[in-house]
């Protein structure tokens, strides 16, 4: 059986290296960032992914345990560990949904709004200061 032609890659020059090179490594000077600020906030990373996850939901619209599976990228079961835990720490509270009785929503308690809130404006300001390398790095691949 004869494989069909592959497409042509497209040539990888050294300045295409160089912008990919520079991008991972800002993103994880930001996780590292992130992860910092969680820690002294009290929160695991995966905690804190979650708070936001959660609070950040497209729409504005309440959060189920299948929701933040999926905006995790981790597995239901792993999700249902982390709200337990949440829960338990008195970050997460569930609520039953009023139009279907089989779905649990989410949604943070104030302790945990307001924890949120300090960390976003943390990573807000973060995210301004690196801004203008990244947009450089976005910019360089329109040439």
């Amino acid at each position: 059986m004869t494989q069909p032609p592959k497409t042509p890659r497209p040539a990888i020059r050294q300045s295409d290296y160089e912008r990919l090179s520079e991008f991972r490594y800002l993103i994880r000077r930001f996780l590292e960032f992130s992860q910092v600020q969680a820690e002294d906030a009290g929160l695991t990373p995966r905690q804190h992914q979650a708070l936001l996850a959660i609070k950040g939901y497209p729409g504005g619209g309440p959060a189920t345990v299948g929701d933040l599976a999926e905006r995790l990228r981790i597995r239901h079961h792993s999700a249902v560990e982390l709200v337990n835990r949440l829960g338990e720490a008195g970050l997460v509270a569930r609520d039953q949904d009023k139009d279907d009785h089989r779905r649990v929503l989410l949604r943070l308690t104030e302790r945990a709004d307001d924890c949120l809130a300090e960390l976003s404006a943390a990573h807000l300001d973060e995210l301004s200061r690196i801004e203008p390398m990244l947009r450089r790095l976005l910019d360089r691949g329109q040439d």
